[in-house]
């Protein structure tokens, strides 16, 4: 299976080239045969174009409407992996987790969506506890949609892996959604036709800019009560958001 790596970079020119490298050394170290990363440019003023034009084997595209998902929907239209990989551009990801993606799509046909959780490397280790304890209170909250209401799916927007024939199934990516409830809209579509399985250990680092810019309490709250909303009501609870760039 061919894998497409997807990224959305909005004004990344700080983080985008070490996302690049994590992502290039790590598949030569799981020796990952069939692969490819998109970068969709997604409105940048900054030097993110040009930071991603060092690499010769990234493909560049550019996406004047900005959005997440418009980013995301751009870079499928353009890739041609049998799995499509949306990774944010302050993600950094290791060997492991190319090997569990191919580990789990290989070993269940019925599977269309891999996700995890993020680990947080830039931010004080009292918030990367916060945010474990998130992940795991949470839990609940995903027992109940998926297996009791089945009402949807959970997965991380930054962090997953999905099965190409299955998003085309769904439309691909919702582009009238701009931020919050983004990754659950997805979730709830994929649901529909397959398995979306959420792995504790299916681990990408991330940046925590976005708890320290908009507090963890806050952030925490939002992210809860949009994916609610969203499986739900079938819309998100708030269209207003931060940019997190310093």
């Amino acid at each position: 299976m061919k894998l497409s790596v997807i990224i959305p970079a909005y004004n990344e020119q700080r983080y985008i080239g070490e996302c690049l490298d994590f992502l290039i050394k790590s598949a030569a170290a799981a020796a990952v045969q069939d692969f490819e990363i998109i970068v969709v440019n997604n409105a940048s003023s900054d030097q993110t174009k040009q930071v991603v034009s060092r690499y010769p084997d990234v493909k560049l595209i550019d996406e004047p409407i900005k959005g997440t998902n418009q980013a995301r929907h751009t870079g499928f239209l353009h890739a041609t992996g049998d799995l499509i990989a949306n990774v944010d551009a302050d993600n950094l990801v290791s060997k492991e987790w190319f090997e569990k993606i191919f580990k789990n799509f290989d070993a269940n046909q019925k599977l269309v969506a891999l996700s995890g959780p993020y680990i947080f490397y830039d931010i004080p280790k009292i918030l990367q506890t916060l945010s474990w304890i998130f992940y795991w209170l949470s839990y609940p909250i995903f027992v109940l949609n998926n297996r009791f209401l089945k009402i949807g799916g959970v997965v991380m927007g930054g962090n997953v892996v999905i099965r190409r024939s299955a998003l085309e199934k769904v439309g691909g990516y919702n582009t009238a959604l701009k931020f919050y409830g983004d990754d659950t809209d997805t979730a709830v579509r994929l649901k529909k036709i397959g398995l979306v399985k959420f792995d504790y250990y299916f681990i990408v680092q991330s940046s925590g800019r976005r708890i320290i810019k908009q507090g963890a309490i806050s952030s925490s709250f939002l992210y809860a009560i949009n994916h609610i909303w969203m499986a739900l009501f079938k819309k998100p609870f708030t269209h207003d958001y931060k940019e997190a760039r310093f």
